[in-house]
Protein backbone atom coordinates (compact mmCIF):
# COMPACT_ATOMS: atom_id res chain seq x y z
CA UNK A 1 0.00 0.00 0.00
CA UNK A 2 1.17 3.79 -0.93
CA UNK A 3 1.71 5.29 2.22
CA UNK A 4 2.33 8.62 0.55
CA UNK A 5 -0.37 11.16 0.04
CA UNK A 6 -0.19 12.99 -3.24
CA UNK A 7 -0.58 16.90 -1.48
CA UNK A 8 2.51 15.61 0.70
CA UNK A 9 4.91 14.78 -2.26
CA UNK A 10 6.63 18.04 -2.18
CA UNK A 11 7.11 17.40 1.50
CA UNK A 12 8.66 13.64 0.66
CA UNK A 13 10.93 14.96 -2.08
CA UNK A 14 12.34 17.10 0.27
CA UNK A 15 12.61 14.97 3.18
CA UNK A 16 14.33 12.02 0.30
CA UNK A 17 17.31 15.40 -0.07
CA UNK A 18 17.62 15.34 3.69
CA UNK A 19 18.05 12.06 4.20
CA UNK A 20 21.24 12.39 1.75
CA UNK A 21 22.55 15.18 3.57
CA UNK A 22 22.65 13.66 6.97
CA UNK A 23 24.32 10.77 5.13
CA UNK A 24 27.15 13.43 4.25
CA UNK A 25 27.37 14.81 7.55
CA UNK A 26 27.78 11.07 9.28
CA UNK A 27 30.64 10.96 6.29
CA UNK A 28 32.19 13.35 8.09
CA UNK A 29 31.60 16.26 5.72
CA UNK A 30 30.69 19.05 8.23
CA UNK A 31 30.10 21.65 5.18
CA UNK A 32 26.77 19.97 4.92
CA UNK A 33 25.66 20.53 8.55
CA UNK A 34 24.73 24.06 7.87
CA UNK A 35 22.42 22.26 4.73
CA UNK A 36 20.62 20.12 7.18
CA UNK A 37 19.44 22.87 9.42
CA UNK A 38 18.24 25.29 6.50
CA UNK A 39 16.44 21.90 5.01
CA UNK A 40 15.44 20.70 8.00
CA UNK A 41 13.25 24.18 8.38
CA UNK A 42 12.18 24.70 4.99
CA UNK A 43 10.15 21.08 5.60
CA UNK A 44 8.58 22.10 8.80
CA UNK A 45 7.64 25.57 7.15
CA UNK A 46 6.76 23.55 4.04
CA UNK A 47 4.23 21.24 6.40
CA UNK A 48 3.04 23.92 8.12
CA UNK A 49 2.06 25.87 4.78
CA UNK A 50 0.26 22.46 3.67
CA UNK A 51 -1.43 20.80 6.58
CA UNK A 52 -2.96 24.48 7.98
CA UNK A 53 -4.97 24.51 4.46
CA UNK A 54 -6.11 20.74 4.19
CA UNK A 55 -9.34 20.36 2.03
CA UNK A 56 -12.00 18.20 3.80
CA UNK A 57 -10.99 15.13 1.40
CA UNK A 58 -7.13 15.53 1.80
CA UNK A 59 -7.69 14.99 6.11
CA UNK A 60 -9.87 12.11 5.09
CA UNK A 61 -6.42 10.57 3.48
CA UNK A 62 -4.18 11.98 6.41
CA UNK A 63 -7.47 9.59 8.82
CA UNK A 64 -6.79 6.69 6.85
CA UNK A 65 -2.66 6.59 6.32
CA UNK A 66 -1.78 3.38 7.20
CA UNK A 67 1.01 5.10 9.36
CA UNK A 68 -1.55 6.71 12.38
CA UNK A 69 -1.06 4.85 15.32
CA UNK A 70 -4.07 2.06 15.70
CA UNK A 71 -5.89 0.92 18.84
CA UNK A 72 -3.08 -1.82 19.70
CA UNK A 73 -0.60 0.69 19.41
CA UNK A 74 -2.33 3.02 22.10
CA UNK A 75 -3.16 -0.39 23.96
CA UNK A 76 0.52 -1.10 24.05
CA UNK A 77 1.99 2.60 24.70
CA UNK A 78 -0.30 3.03 28.15
CA UNK A 79 -2.01 0.72 29.29
CA UNK A 80 -0.57 -1.98 31.81
CA UNK A 81 -1.36 -5.76 32.38
CA UNK A 82 -3.97 -5.66 29.41
CA UNK A 83 -6.06 -8.66 29.30
CA UNK A 84 -7.87 -9.39 25.66
CA UNK A 85 -11.69 -10.65 26.51
CA UNK A 86 -12.70 -12.61 23.19
CA UNK A 87 -16.52 -13.58 21.82
CA UNK A 88 -19.77 -12.54 22.16
CA UNK A 89 -21.41 -15.87 23.26
CA UNK A 90 -23.40 -15.99 20.84
CA UNK A 91 -21.71 -16.90 17.42
CA UNK A 92 -18.12 -16.03 17.80
CA UNK A 93 -14.94 -13.74 17.64
CA UNK A 94 -14.56 -10.79 15.70
CA UNK A 95 -11.34 -9.78 14.73
CA UNK A 96 -12.08 -6.25 13.44
CA UNK A 97 -13.42 -4.69 17.27
CA UNK A 98 -11.49 -5.97 20.21
CA UNK A 99 -11.24 -5.23 23.87
CA UNK A 100 -10.21 -6.78 27.14
CA UNK A 101 -9.65 -4.68 30.59
CA UNK A 102 -6.42 -3.16 31.95
CA UNK A 103 -4.76 -0.46 34.00
CA UNK A 104 -4.68 3.19 32.54
CA UNK A 105 -2.59 5.47 34.71
CA UNK A 106 -4.06 3.80 37.65
CA UNK A 107 -7.32 3.20 36.87
CA UNK A 108 -8.77 -0.18 36.06
CA UNK A 109 -10.77 0.19 32.64
CA UNK A 110 -12.42 -2.27 29.88
CA UNK A 111 -10.79 -0.67 26.90
CA UNK A 112 -12.94 -1.47 23.26
CA UNK A 113 -11.24 -0.24 19.73
CA UNK A 114 -11.43 -1.11 16.03
CA UNK A 115 -8.11 -2.88 14.81
CA UNK A 116 -6.80 -1.86 11.08
CA UNK A 117 -4.09 -4.54 11.23
CA UNK A 118 -0.81 -2.73 10.11
CA UNK A 119 0.13 -5.16 6.95
CA UNK A 120 -1.91 -7.12 4.30
CA UNK A 121 -2.06 -10.51 6.58
CA UNK A 122 -3.19 -8.25 9.47
CA UNK A 123 -5.44 -6.23 7.75
CA UNK A 124 -7.18 -9.48 6.25
CA UNK A 125 -7.12 -10.84 9.66
CA UNK A 126 -8.74 -7.73 10.84
CA UNK A 127 -11.22 -7.30 8.02
CA UNK A 128 -9.61 -3.84 7.40
CA UNK A 129 -11.21 -2.69 11.19
CA UNK A 130 -14.82 -3.73 9.96
CA UNK A 131 -16.70 -5.38 12.20
CA UNK A 132 -19.07 -8.18 12.20
CA UNK A 133 -22.29 -8.37 14.48
CA UNK A 134 -20.36 -10.13 16.50
CA UNK A 135 -18.24 -7.62 17.45
CA UNK A 136 -20.75 -5.41 18.83
CA UNK A 137 -22.22 -8.11 20.61
CA UNK A 138 -19.02 -8.66 22.06
CA UNK A 139 -18.51 -4.66 23.19
CA UNK A 140 -22.23 -5.00 24.45
CA UNK A 141 -21.08 -7.84 26.65
CA UNK A 142 -18.02 -6.19 27.96
CA UNK A 143 -19.84 -3.03 28.74
CA UNK A 144 -22.20 -5.06 30.77
CA UNK A 145 -19.24 -6.69 32.32
CA UNK A 146 -18.19 -2.63 33.07
CA UNK A 147 -21.66 -2.16 34.96
CA UNK A 148 -21.33 -5.32 36.94
CA UNK A 149 -17.80 -4.18 38.28
CA UNK A 150 -18.28 -0.79 37.93
CA UNK A 151 -15.79 -0.08 35.41
CA UNK A 152 -15.37 3.17 33.35
CA UNK A 153 -14.89 2.08 29.74
CA UNK A 154 -12.39 3.48 27.27
CA UNK A 155 -13.75 3.15 23.63
CA UNK A 156 -11.34 4.19 20.61
CA UNK A 157 -13.23 4.48 17.07
CA UNK A 158 -11.38 4.06 13.57
CA UNK A 159 -13.21 2.06 11.21
CA UNK A 160 -14.86 2.97 7.45
CA UNK A 161 -17.94 1.31 8.61
CA UNK A 162 -19.65 -1.94 9.67
CA UNK A 163 -18.95 -4.76 7.24
CA UNK A 164 -21.52 -4.83 4.87
CA UNK A 165 -21.81 -8.32 3.33
CA UNK A 166 -24.72 -10.91 3.29
CA UNK A 167 -23.45 -12.73 6.01
CA UNK A 168 -23.18 -9.91 8.25
CA UNK A 169 -27.01 -9.12 7.24
CA UNK A 170 -28.25 -12.56 7.66
CA UNK A 171 -26.50 -12.37 11.59
CA UNK A 172 -28.33 -8.92 12.35
CA UNK A 173 -25.72 -6.49 11.82
CA UNK A 174 -28.24 -3.11 11.99
CA UNK A 175 -29.52 -4.28 15.87
CA UNK A 176 -26.20 -5.25 17.08
CA UNK A 177 -25.36 -1.85 16.26
CA UNK A 178 -28.55 -0.53 17.59
CA UNK A 179 -28.03 -3.07 21.02
CA UNK A 180 -24.53 -1.30 21.02
CA UNK A 181 -25.41 1.76 20.90
CA UNK A 182 -27.91 1.27 23.51
CA UNK A 183 -25.19 -0.23 25.76
CA UNK A 184 -23.50 2.87 25.72
CA UNK A 185 -26.59 5.00 26.73
CA UNK A 186 -27.34 3.41 29.81
CA UNK A 187 -24.01 1.92 30.86
CA UNK A 188 -23.72 3.12 34.07
CA UNK A 189 -19.91 4.33 34.44
CA UNK A 190 -18.12 6.81 32.84
CA UNK A 191 -17.27 6.36 28.95
CA UNK A 192 -15.35 8.32 26.94
CA UNK A 193 -14.93 8.20 23.82
CA UNK A 194 -11.85 8.75 21.33
CA UNK A 195 -12.74 9.03 17.46
CA UNK A 196 -8.36 8.38 16.53
CA UNK A 197 -8.94 7.95 12.31
CA UNK A 198 -11.87 7.10 10.65
CA UNK A 199 -15.06 7.47 12.53
CA UNK A 200 -17.64 6.21 9.22
CA UNK A 201 -21.04 5.71 9.89
CA UNK A 202 -23.27 3.67 12.91
CA UNK A 203 -20.04 0.98 12.80
CA UNK A 204 -18.55 4.25 14.80
CA UNK A 205 -21.46 5.34 16.62
CA UNK A 206 -21.54 2.24 18.03
CA UNK A 207 -19.07 3.14 20.06
CA UNK A 208 -18.98 6.75 20.30
CA UNK A 209 -22.26 7.52 22.25
CA UNK A 210 -19.67 8.55 25.56
CA UNK A 211 -20.09 11.23 27.63
CA UNK A 212 -16.85 12.75 26.81
CA UNK A 213 -16.01 12.24 23.14
CA UNK A 214 -12.54 13.37 21.67
CA UNK A 215 -11.23 13.55 18.05
CA UNK A 216 -7.51 14.04 16.91
CA UNK A 217 -6.87 16.42 15.28
CA UNK A 218 -7.27 14.92 11.58
CA UNK A 219 -9.39 12.62 12.09
CA UNK A 220 -12.58 12.46 10.27
CA UNK A 221 -16.42 11.61 11.53
CA UNK A 222 -19.77 11.11 9.41
CA UNK A 223 -22.90 9.22 8.25
CA UNK A 224 -21.00 8.07 5.62
CA UNK A 225 -18.10 7.69 3.99
CA UNK A 226 -17.69 9.88 1.35
CA UNK A 227 -17.28 7.39 -1.65
CA UNK A 228 -20.40 5.75 -0.38
CA UNK A 229 -22.22 9.25 -0.12
CA UNK A 230 -21.34 9.84 -3.88
CA UNK A 231 -22.21 6.50 -5.36
CA UNK A 232 -25.69 7.51 -3.99
CA UNK A 233 -26.10 11.19 -4.74
CA UNK A 234 -24.30 10.93 -7.75
CA UNK A 235 -23.77 7.69 -9.20
CA UNK A 236 -20.20 8.63 -9.60
CA UNK A 237 -17.23 8.35 -7.04
CA UNK A 238 -15.46 10.81 -8.92
CA UNK A 239 -17.74 13.15 -6.67
CA UNK A 240 -16.01 11.96 -3.52
CA UNK A 241 -14.14 15.48 -3.10
CA UNK A 242 -17.54 17.04 -3.31
CA UNK A 243 -19.56 15.13 -0.51
CA UNK A 244 -16.70 14.93 1.55
CA UNK A 245 -16.75 18.82 1.44
CA UNK A 246 -20.69 18.84 1.96
CA UNK A 247 -20.78 16.41 4.72
CA UNK A 248 -19.25 18.75 7.41
CA UNK A 249 -16.65 15.32 8.86
CA UNK A 250 -13.68 17.43 9.47
CA UNK A 251 -12.30 17.90 13.77
CA UNK A 252 -13.43 21.66 13.39
CA UNK A 253 -17.13 21.07 12.04
CA UNK A 254 -17.34 18.38 14.85
CA UNK A 255 -16.72 20.55 17.40
CA UNK A 256 -18.77 23.49 15.95
CA UNK A 257 -21.83 21.40 15.86
CA UNK A 258 -20.92 20.00 19.07
CA UNK A 259 -20.85 16.26 18.11
CA UNK A 260 -17.80 16.11 19.67
CA UNK A 261 -16.07 17.83 23.25
CA UNK A 262 -12.39 18.20 22.73
CA UNK A 263 -10.24 17.89 19.72
CA UNK A 264 -6.39 17.12 20.19
CA UNK A 265 -3.76 18.51 18.46
CA UNK A 266 -1.83 16.89 16.38
CA UNK A 267 2.03 16.80 15.41
CA UNK A 268 2.84 19.31 12.32
CA UNK A 269 2.18 16.62 9.14
CA UNK A 270 -0.14 14.76 11.25
CA UNK A 271 -0.39 11.71 13.43
CA UNK A 272 1.66 9.62 11.44
CA UNK A 273 4.85 11.24 11.53
CA UNK A 274 4.81 11.69 15.10
CA UNK A 275 3.26 8.65 16.68
CA UNK A 276 4.36 8.85 19.99
CA UNK A 277 3.60 12.28 20.46
CA UNK A 278 0.20 11.87 19.48
CA UNK A 279 -0.46 8.88 21.96
CA UNK A 280 1.16 10.52 24.58
CA UNK A 281 -1.03 13.67 23.84
CA UNK A 282 -4.31 11.58 23.43
CA UNK A 283 -3.77 9.12 26.71
CA UNK A 284 -3.19 12.85 28.49
CA UNK A 285 -6.40 14.07 27.21
CA UNK A 286 -8.75 10.95 28.42
CA UNK A 287 -6.81 11.30 31.79
CA UNK A 288 -8.14 14.65 32.48
CA UNK A 289 -11.63 13.84 31.27
CA UNK A 290 -11.74 10.71 33.35
CA UNK A 291 -10.37 12.11 36.57
CA UNK A 292 -12.79 14.80 36.32
CA UNK A 293 -16.00 12.30 35.41
CA UNK A 294 -15.23 10.07 38.49
CA UNK A 295 -14.79 13.12 40.90
CA UNK A 296 -17.92 15.05 39.82
CA UNK A 297 -20.61 15.30 42.39
CA UNK A 298 -23.14 14.14 39.43
CA UNK A 299 -22.65 10.37 39.23
CA UNK A 300 -25.82 9.64 36.32
CA UNK A 301 -23.52 8.79 33.71
CA UNK A 302 -26.40 7.40 31.42
CA UNK A 303 -29.17 10.05 31.66
CA UNK A 304 -25.87 12.86 30.92
CA UNK A 305 -25.24 10.81 27.68
CA UNK A 306 -28.82 10.89 26.58
CA UNK A 307 -29.76 14.06 27.33
CA UNK A 308 -25.90 14.69 25.00
CA UNK A 309 -27.31 12.90 21.96
CA UNK A 310 -30.59 14.44 22.05
CA UNK A 311 -29.62 17.65 21.96
CA UNK A 312 -27.36 17.18 18.78
CA UNK A 313 -28.79 18.59 15.75
CA UNK A 314 -31.32 20.20 17.63
CA UNK A 315 -30.04 23.99 16.87
CA UNK A 316 -27.84 24.64 13.91
CA UNK A 317 -26.76 28.18 13.29
CA UNK A 318 -25.89 28.76 9.21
Amino acid sequence: MNSILEFEKPVVELEGKLKELKHLVEAGDKKAISDVERLEKKIESALIETYKKLTPWEKVQVARHPGRPHFLDYVNSFIEDYIPLSGDRFFGEDRALIGGIGLFRGHSVILIGHEKGRDTKTRIERNFGMAHPEGYRKASRLMNLANKFNLPVLTFVDTAGAYPGIEAEQRGQAEAIAKCIESCINLKTPLISSIIGEGGSGGAMALAAGNKILMLEHSVYSVISPEGCASILWRNPEKSKDAAEALKLTSDDMLRLKVVDKVIKEPIGGAHRKPNEVINGLASAIEEELIELNFSKNKLYSDDRKQKFLSIGRLINS
